[in-house]
């Protein structure tokens, strides 16, 4: 086995993404729950959503948003703890998740679905009904499976909130994988390929981390927002005279074939 063989992504089901039924969980502790009421009123308020219906209470509920159905269920039991002890060691952005969670004692299931609606869209509803319900809650954070992602409370509420700029939150739809090693640091997505997208690798760049974090964090919103391909035998760069090379080759830390930026 590999260095990167330890830490390799698997890769995630070939799927049509515009109908796929997005998920994402809000997490709480000594019996903290969500008011449906005040996840509702947040939703119109700050975010001026047209909520066309609402069905359901506090256990449960079905909001439809303009062609959109979004189901919000309250489980009174935590995540099984090996999901959570998984998806851990990658969550370099919550290092203190274990113990935070100690307390754990409940879960809201937040599904979006759509038969119309682009992935980015679906995305962008997903993240303003976690927002709200961080918001108007005691939540102190979001578990997102299908991208291993733990993101916090205080993380999530402010990244969310570059969507009023139209910014793309990356790190709430992505997650970026960094690597240190004696041959230099390199850097993964997981996740683009939820937008039909080639995920991104950098493998043993003699950039730091941080460098290589904000250039893959904007690659990555551009390619979202601007639903751009980028193509094997191609460069890319922020100025003309920057020339990055891109080869399509089977991943190194995610399962399947890749992007390489030379970098």
């Amino acid at each position: 086995m590999g260095l990167f063989d330890i830490f390799k992504k698997k890769e995630q089901p070939k799927e049509n993404k515009d109908t796929k039924t997005l998920l994402a969980m809000p997490l709480f502790i000594n019996d903290g729950k969500y008011e449906l009421n005040k996840i509702t009123d947040h939703l119109k308020h700050y975010w001026n959503l047209d909520i066309a219906s609402v069905t359901g209470d506090d256990k449960s509920a079905v909001l439809t948003i303009d062609s959109d159905v979004v189901i919000i269920a309250f489980m009174s039991v935590p995540i099984p703890r090996g999901d959570i002890e998984g998806a851990a060691p990658y969550a370099y952005n919550w290092p203190t998740v274990l113990d935070d969670l100690k307390n754990f004692t409940g879960h809201a299931i937040v599904s979006v679905m759509s038969a119309t609606k682009p992935a980015l869209e679906k995305y962008k509803l997903l993240t303003k009904v976690l927002h709200s319900i961080l918001s108007t809650s005691d939540s102190i954070g979001i578990y997102q499976g299908s991208q291993t992602l733990l993101i916090p409370k205080d993380q999530y509420i402010g990244t969310a909130e570059e969507l009023k700029a139209g910014k793309t939150p990356v790190p709430l739809w992505i997650y970026l994988g960094l690597r240190q090693a004696t041959e230099g640091n390199s850097i993964y997505t997981y996740g683009l390929n939820e937008f039909g997208k080639h995920e991104m690798e950098v493998i043993h760049s003699q950039l730091g981390l941080e460098e290589l974090y904000t250039f893959i964090s904007n690659i990555s919103a551009y390619v979202i927002g601007k639903d751009v391909t980028l193509k094997s035998g191609e460069t890319l760069g922020y100025t003309a005279d920057q020339k990055i090379n891109i080869e399509l080759s089977k991943g190194l830390m995610v399962e399947g074939q890749t992007l390489k930026l030379k970098m």
